[in-house]
């Protein structure tokens, strides 16, 4: 299958020629005439497989025929997790538009309000946004969604996990009910999936690979290693395998900052990203690393969402993550469209679990390599997988409807059988006279003082 059969025009297909581009993958074989159908979107896909031109392309189709855009109105709000995200999805829309008379830019925190005003102020076609910029956007009136066609959710589960649910609940009170929603991630997972549903309305599911799957093209495997040596393997690796570009996964800001300074000092240029760098700085290593100029850029999970580097070969997981499914996004930054990667873990005795884990959610033991003069002096155990429970089946609805009318009548004739039994025992208490058993006489009766009378 080639571009030219999925519905899409010549000025699309001409920018996915100059891309060097031929075939579409599967996730975009698939997700494409989906989104082209004007129906709602869910589609998941490995990270690295194409998704962002799954709907960036078909979006770009269904916008370049439509009326024209409004002052500080948007066509269509493509929502990201990240900064970095943002920016590289806007650079995709860009790209593939250039041939088109549509407008678009993208809008995030860390940088100056002003200049993303002015950019709205005549309108956009699509807007790429992270939650809370667009929020603060939208509070001081420099956009309006009375024109909004389309709602795209990308890395829909970590959009929806508990950091971003209730900014994505603010953004969906303030745009039409009437639109075409998108949602695009690598995985989904079953609690997501529920309040994904929510959001989307009878919508088309594209998945082209196993929840919580890997790319067969990364190679893995681990060193088992104690934690006070895992800066010097780190090293010993680079060195010694004559790594040119390797992007290396810290579990924290500060691990961050601790590993860029000793690869530094021990002569490899590195730089570091996460939430506490400034956007400008991010940018920059970014940048650098991309250019070769930085050989190591080390990286909190704010960077395993988005990140796409041409041909990056190397990832290595100085730390395991806390959350199993991170390391699959980690792995998928290499690997990407059709090329190869390789991703090794350095592992040590206190991350048992997350490995257990992680080895449980992908299904697959991962390769244990001993090295050489850094011999563990704890050791790991061999994890033992489990296959995942199955899910109970459940009932029709239309069997539950009249089970629970059942029960609900059920109930009813209970009450009454209740109610009546009570009143029979009333009335047959009633109907039993009380005699006194002590010989005093009756008391008059408040009201009538003539006759006395009898209490039965």
């Amino acid at each position: 299958m080639s571009f030219t059969s999925l519905g899409l025009s010549e000025p699309i297909l001409k920018a996915v020629a100059n891309k060097g581009y031929k075939t579409p993958s599967p996730i975009q074989e698939q997700a494409i005439p989906a989104v082209l159908s004007g129906k709602d979107v869910m589609a998941a896909a490995q990270t690295g497989t194409g998704k962002t031109a799954g709907f960036t392309l078909p979006l770009l189709e269904l916008l370049s025929g439509g009326q024209k855009v409004g002052q500080n109105e948007v066509r269509a709000l493509i929502l990201t997790p990240t900064r970095e995200l943002a920016a590289q999805v806007h650079e995709n829309v860009e790209t593939y538009s250039k041939h088109l008379p549509l407008r678009s830019t993208v809008v995030f925190g860390g940088v100056k309000i002003n200049p993303q005003m002015i950019k709205l102020r005549r309108g956009v076609d699509i807007l790429v946004a992270t939650p809370g910029r667009l929020l603060d956007l939208y509070h001081q009136n420099a956009i309006k969604f009375k024109q909004l066609e389309v709602l795209v959710l990308d890395e829909a589960d970590r959009m929806l996990d508990m950091g971003f649910i209730h900014d994505i609940r603010k953004i969906l009170a303030i745009i039409p009910k009437q639109r075409q929603n998108l949602m695009f991630s690598a995985t989904f997972s079953d609690d997501i999936r529920k309040l994904a549903k929510t959001i989307v309305h009878n919508p088309i599911e594209v998945s082209v690979t196993p929840p919580n799957s890997t790319v067969k093209a990364v190679k893995q495997w681990l060193h088992i290693v104690d934690k006070s040596q895992k800066t010097k393997v780190l090293i010993k690796l680079f060195k010694s395998n004559n790594w040119k570009q390797v992007l290396v996964f810290s579990r924290t800001k500060h691990g961050a900052n601790r590993i860029t300074k000793n690869l530094i000092q021990s002569g490899i240029q590195a730089a570091a990203i996460h939430g506490n760098k400034s956007q400008g700085a991010r940018t920059k290593a970014l940048a650098e690393f991309k250019s070769g100029a930085v050989k190591v850029l080390v990286a909190t999970d704010i960077a395993a969402r988005g990140l796409d580097i041409d041909q990056l070969p190397q990832v290595v997981n100085f730390d395991l993550p806390t959350v199993a499914e991170d390391y699959v996004h980690r792995i998928g930054r290499t690997g990407r469209a059709g090329a190869t990667g390789q991703a090794v873990s350095l592992v040590s005795s206190e991350e048992s679990k997350q490995l257990k884990d992680i080895e449980n959610l992908i299904q697959k033991l991962i390769s244990r390599e001993p090295i050489n003069g850094y011999e563990p002096v704890h050791t790991l155990p061999e994890t033992i997988l489990t296959q995942p429970k199955a899910k109970k089946a459940k009932k029709p609805k239309k069997q539950q409807e009249d089970s629970s009318a059942r029960t609900q009548q059920d109930n009813k004739s209970n009450k009454k059988e209740n109610s009546n039994t009570k009143s029979n025992k009333s009335r047959h208490s009633n109907s039993t006279p009380r005699v006194r058993s002590d010989n005093k006489k009756p008391r008059l009766s408040s009201t009538s003082g003539n006759k006395p009378r009898t209490r039965s």
